[in-house]
């Protein structure tokens, strides 16, 4: 346990002095203020059943394509460029203990990143008052929304972590991070909308359990599912199993 701290905290400081990690933060923050204030005005200007913060969190996907290569993508291709990472294979620590270091760090980076943006909101009190509270922060429906984010964020980094294993390249893991986590995110729901053309409406249990648009509508209308949960739990731990087998073997 001792030695899984350390490598642990090693990784933390690493993604701390990490050029990446400042331009996603920087990219991020940019984005998702711009997109808050836009749910602002749009909800100021037409009145509807949609408050801020569910418009805000809608918009999840789009940092999401960019953040997670960023934070993600030199996690083990660079180590592998340079060495560092069988060297470190020498040690008494295993291909799974690295790889779930490099996740728990890139992962709370993540969810750091989500927390701040509970600002946004605070701002906007801060500056509108009392009479907008009840309809710019619903706690409840920022907690469901927020733990969305933070369940389904497990799996999209560990998607970062295999595809950051497969490759020594660093734009090559980062290119291939963002087109899985495209497909993922994107992928399922077009082709539950094709099979809903060819298909009709029957037999698309499987493909709604695993469209992310879906899950966000639910969780940003405070219902509670355990399905979305353990599908995107399992899915992680999937992906971090696949890539400490992919990082032992190419490093073996």
């Amino acid at each position: 346990m001792k030695k899984f701290s350390a490598l642990l905290d090693h990784q933390i400081w690493l993604m701390c002095i990490s050029p990446s990690t400042y331009i996603a933060a920087f990219l991020f923050f940019a984005f998702m203020g711009t997109m808050y204030l836009t749910a602002l005005l749009d909800v100021s200007v037409n009145p509807g059943p949609r408050s801020p913060m569910e418009l805000f969190l809608s918009v999840f996907w789009v940092p999401v394509l960019f953040m997670v290569p960023l934070i993600t993508m030199r996690s083990l291709s660079e180590e592998r460029r340079m060495g560092t990472l069988s060297a470190l294979m020498t040690t008494s620590v295993t291909a799974g203990q690295i790889v779930l270091a490099k996740f728990l760090a890139a992962y709370l980076f993540y969810v750091l990143l989500w927390l701040l943006t509970l600002a946004f909101p605070l701002i906007a009190y801060w500056y509108l008052g009392d009479s907008a509270a009840a309809a710019l922060f619903n706690p409840w429906q920022a907690l469901t929304g927020y733990s969305f984010i933070f369940v389904s964020g497990a799996m999209y980094v560990a998607i970062g972590m295999f595809a950051s294993s497969l490759t020594r390249t660093t734009l090559v893991a980062g290119m291939l991070s963002c087109s899985m986590l495209f497909f993922s995110i994107v992928g399922a729901g077009l082709i539950a909308k094709f099979a809903v053309s060819d298909f009709g409406s029957g037999g698309l249990l499987p493909m709604d359990y695993i469209r992310t648009f879906r899950h966000l509508e639910d969780f940003s209308k405070s219902l509670l599912d355990t399905r979305p949960f353990f599908f995107y739990i399992s899915s992680a731990g999937l992906l971090l199993a696949i890539t400490a087998m992919v990082t032992e073997a190419k490093n073996a």
